[in-house]
């Protein structure tokens, strides 16, 4: 017998303080912080967030050298990315996300490769400058075509003090101007991978914004100018966002990182409107240009049909009647594809349950698209969000929701077995953990080598993924605890 929403939010108040019992009283305090039952009419979910973890506790959070390298900048597809410190971090990023990109690897596009620095004990006692120099001078011989280099900084390099500002403006004057930036991501700033990716948007500031002036003084402009700014092309997210705001009838100068360039970075201050997917990731730098250059920005949401709906019609309304029929038109082009999708699907996952736990955007943007299926997100957190992430989770998430922000490996499973949802959406480190449990299981970082999940094309698969989840003949094989 299903709960009313009273009940369910008694219930969920229950689990919390099931779950907390088990702590120690000071860390069951700290946490019950990060741990509430949303109500209608609370503006922020009632979590604290983007506070430092509890040491001893299993935390699904990266570092901001994560946030940096394996977010913001390592999709730039036409520069090198080096990871300067010890070999561990750079061969750990060699685990990349999926940002598909054009172009020939090696030749002219790095995405998929991977530089270190490769530290040693004497680098650590007499300081990596000297290595880092022979490390872009060995960049520039070996693959003369790229157009960029950036230092992304591990721990090791805050700590000895070494001076990568300094190397990279001295190897930017010996290649007669090439762009190198340096980028103080070690990862024991902050509290998490999220400090990385401010810290990735300041770099773009100072060191790709101010010194391109002038640099592409052929560029023509149009009032139709825009910049996918977020995403990062995860199994090709982007290109199926960008086939649709293509045909609306906008151009797209610049798209980054997913699939990204140096020379579309530089473009971006020449946008009308910056068009935003990962708030978290990339507010800061949208920020700036809308202070700096006065280009407004939008955010918007491609998953699902109905947010693609909604998200077509504001970034139209920006723009002139041209654009808002361009708009009507592209969404009444793909209403009946998206009606098949649908009616095939939705039949086999009405009133299933999912909980989620990811980072970026994924926990409030994907709940659309699960309810266009007819499917309910009962749980939902992030692993790095802050206090403006989980405002905007109050227009996505139904009363009684469990929010759980920076949620443990013990929490998370122990509302997994008491809830018993129909399937969980969590990262890599999660993902055998429930499928040896018996719960159907999606990889939603990086779509578990599917994709893409974004615009009308990528709805199709996103529900055949959440069907084939769900419905696989192999739970037969395997049951929940619960159900044995």
């Amino acid at each position: 017998m299903s709960l009313t929403v009273e009940e369910t939010k008694a219930r969920n108040h229950e689990l919390i303080g099931e779950v907390l019992q088990a702590y120690p009283e000071k860390m069951a305090k700290k946490r019950a912080k990060h741990l509430n039952v949303f109500e209608e009419g609370n503006s922020d979910c009632g979590v604290k967030s983007n506070i430092k973890s509890i040491p001893g506790v299993m935390t699904i959070r990266g570092c901001a050298y994560a946030g940096s390298k394996g977010v913001v900048w390592g999709p730039i597809k036409d520069m090198v990315h080096i990871s300067h410190g010890p070999v561990g971090c750079g061969q750990y990023s060699w685990g990349t996300r999926r940002n598909y990109y054009n172009g020939i690897t090696g030749v002219d596009s790095f995405g998929t490769m991977q530089f270190t620095s490769d530290f040693q004990e004497k680098d650590i006692v007499f300081g990596g400058d000297k290595k880092l120099e022979k490390v872009m001078d060995e960049i520039q011989t070996l693959f003369p075509l790229n157009n960029g280099i950036s230092v992304q900084s591990e721990c090791p390099i805050g700590l000895i003090g070494d001076d990568i500002e300094a190397v990279s403006k001295k190897k930017s004057k010996e290649f007669d101007g090439h762009t190198i930036v340096p980028v103080r991501c070690e990862g024991f700033r902050g509290v998490s991978q999220s400090l990385g990716h401010h810290i990735a948007n300041d770099a773009i500031r100072e060191w790709v914004f101010d010194k391109a002036d002038g640099k592409h003084a052929t560029f023509q402009s149009t009032p139709y100018d825009v910049a996918i700014i977020g995403d990062y092309n995860i199994g090709g997210d982007a290109w199926s966002s960008r086939i649709l705001i293509e045909e609306m009838g906008l151009r797209v100068i610049a798209q980054w990182s997913g699939d990204g360039s140096l020379a579309e970075m530089e473009n971006t201050p020449k946008a009308k409107l910056n068009l935003l997917h990962c708030y978290r990731s990339m507010n800061y730098i949208s920020r700036h240009m809308e202070e700096k250059y006065g280009i407004p920005w939008v955010e918007y949401n491609f998953f699902g049909p109905s947010k693609v709906e909604a998200s077509l019609r504001e970034i139209a309304s920006h723009f002139d009647d041209k654009i808002k029929e361009g708009a009507e038109r592209v969404i009444a082009k793909y209403k009946s594809l998206t009606a098949a999708v649908i009616a095939k699907y939705r039949p086999r996952l009405e009133g299933k349950t999912v909980m989620l736990v990811v980072g970026g955007l994924r926990p409030r943007h994907v709940i659309g698209a699960y309810e266009d299926l007819g499917m309910v997100v009962i749980g939902t957190g992030y692993e790095f969000g802050h206090g403006d992430d989980y405002q905007r989770t109050t227009h996505d998430v139904k009363d009684a929701t469990l929010i759980y922000d920076d949620v443990t490996g013990f929490e998370f499973e122990k509302f997994v077995e008491k809830m018993r949802p129909d399937l969980v959406g969590a990262g890599v480190k999660e993902k055998y953990v429930f499928q040896k449990m018996g719960v159907p299981f999606r990889q939603m970082h990086s779509w578990d080598y599917s994709g893409p999940y974004h615009g009308y094309d990528g709805f199709a698969i996103f529900a055949r993924d959440m069907d084939m989840a769900i419905n696989s003949p192999v739970w037969g094989l395997i049951k929940a605890p619960w159900k044995s």
